[in-house]
């Protein structure tokens, strides 16, 4: 049975998208079988898997609407071992079209039923907002993984993110739990780095991944070449930091 895995922080520029692409390709170059679908408007992991988002017959918007199934949106191998269900900004009105609709929180749980057991993994890259999209995303997952940059305010946000899977929990989703929280953006050349992360370690009762994700050039590239780090550039810091964190997301497999 897969595991459905949310990448969620309603606070943008942390590397969320960044996070989803990344590990769903390491999870595939470790030989699973990923599925990833694109949940955020904006369109950015399909693009950032060498995608084009204007020339897709069907989007995630398609079948959430009930116009095609999962199999005929599904892009095949756009990464060895990765499908993917793309989206583009057509979905972006799907927050104002889905009021009202008869289970409408359930929408996307219901096609991710259809396939989730050909796959060890399905990595959903959530809007920056806690809206229906996100709310699909989370009732759908069993587990939520939070990127965080190293900043400031670092943890700005992050209570309203644990209070809306408090509530999913409780309504929707009684086996969503929180996967782990992980730095993005980390510059240990700075003392701010180092020192948003032992904040965070002691404010946050929540798993803290060990991988730390740093702050690297070409992993900041990759995107724009509609390539994971990992093919972009296998050697890089970035591709060997998003490895360590698939390996680490495998070992909590065991820990379930």
């Amino acid at each position: 049975m897969g595991r459905i895995i949310a990448i969620a922080n309603q606070k943008g520029g942390v590397g969320k998208t960044t996070t989803a692409i990344n590990l769903a390709a390491c999870l595939a170059a470790k030989g699973k079988k990923v599925l990833a679908v694109d949940m955020d408007p904006q369109g950015n992991m399909t693009s950032g898997l060498g995608v084009d988002r204007d020339s897709l017959e069907y989007t995630v918007y398609d079948m959430l609407r009930n116009e095609c199934n999962i199999g005929e949106c599904m892009l095949i191998n756009v990464y060895p071992g990765l499908n993917l269900i793309p989206a583009n900004r057509e979905l972006a009105g799907a927050e104002v079209e889905f009021v009202g609709m008869e289970d409408m929180q359930h929408i996307l749980k219901t096609h991710i039923k259809k396939v989730k057991n050909k796959f060890d993994y399905v990595i959903i890259d959530c809007p920056p907002a806690l809206g229906m999209l996100t709310v699909n995303a989370l009732t759908a997952a069993n587990t939520v993984l939070v990127p965080i940059q190293c900043e400031f305010f670092a943890l700005d946000g992050l209570s309203q993110l644990v209070y809306t899977i408090e509530l999913i929990r409780k309504n929707l989703n009684r086996l969503l739990t929180i996967e782990g929280v992980v730095f993005t953006m980390f510059d240990s050349r700075t003392n701010l780095s180092v020192q948003v992360v032992e904040n965070v370690k002691e404010n946050l009762k929540q798993h803290i991944y060990n991988t730390v994700i740093p702050r690297n050039v070409r992993l900041a590239e990759a995107p724009s070449y509609g390539m994971p780090i990992i093919e972009y550039d296998p050697r890089s810091a970035g591709a060997e930091h998003y490895m360590m964190l698939a390996d680490e997301v495998i070992e909590n497999d065991y820990y379930r």
